[in-house]
């Protein structure tokens, strides 16, 4: 069961490396992405291997860069 927003991959080239996609649905309550998170042939929502997008997107809300 994943308690998580899933992706149904559509037109993702690496859906196969992404926990949104390969994560097993639960078949009772599952959330899932209306419309697909790719825009601009990038996905800001891609959890893969080490988190990599989703590790970023935390480090800068929770370190904002100060103007200096």
């Amino acid at each position: 069961m994943s308690d998580i927003t899933k992706c149904e991959g559509e037109g993702c080239p690496i859906k196969e490396k992404c926990t949104r996609f390969t994560a097993t649905a639960n078949e009772f309550r599952q959330a899932y992405f209306t419309d697909s998170p790719i825009k601009d042939g990038k996905c800001e929502m891609y959890w893969g291997e080490g988190n990599d997008n989703i590790m970023n997107q935390l480090n800068s809300i929770m370190n904002p860069k100060k103007d200096e």
